[in-house]
């Protein structure tokens, strides 16, 4: 967890505990991949199943939400398959909020509209967008919001 503003206006990286239930997971289903070899499905489906496991805790280990001169980026790591940036001008309005229990963690649509990018815990920074509403969920949530306030201006 660092927020750095020196080299930017505004990073922020976040990390979860939920990744290392992912990554036991998928040492489990490597292990018996390897170690069950008479039942005909599982070792031709645990082992591939454990490395896609290990992929998507990867790439949701940590969420860093950073400026990035005319947008804010916001990206799951350290794999880098998930990633959004976000221009400043398309940001109406910025206000704290917290994601619901249903809305949960990963990338989705919440049910109260809108896309969820979400780690781990309930705060979060609502960005409400020219088109639609992008809930970042952060342990940082109100200097994010004021970096973006100040970003975007009255």
């Amino acid at each position: 967890m660092t927020t750095d503003t020196k080299t930017s206006g505004y990073s922020h990286t976040q990390k979860a505990p939920l990744c290392l239930l992912v990554y036991a997971l998928a040492v489990v289903f490597l292990a018996l991949g390897w170690i069950v070899k008479d039942a005909p499905p599982i070792p031709w489906l645990f082992p591939p199943i454990g490395l896609l496991m290990l992929v998507v805790a990867a790439a949701f280990h940590h969420l860093t939400v950073e400026d990035q001169g005319d947008n804010l980026s916001v990206r799951f790591g350290p794999v880098p398959l998930f990633r959004k940036t976000v221009n400043y001008s398309d940001i109406v309005k910025v206000e704290l909020g917290q994601t619901l229990l249903l809305d949960g963690w990963g990338i989705h649509m919440s049910i109260r509209g809108g896309w969820v990018w979400n780690l781990w815990g309930r705060d979060c920074v609502v960005l409400y967008l020219k088109k639609g509403t992008l809930r970042i969920g952060t342990d940082d949530s109100e200097s994010l919001a004021a970096f973006l306030a100040q970003r975007i201006g009255p």
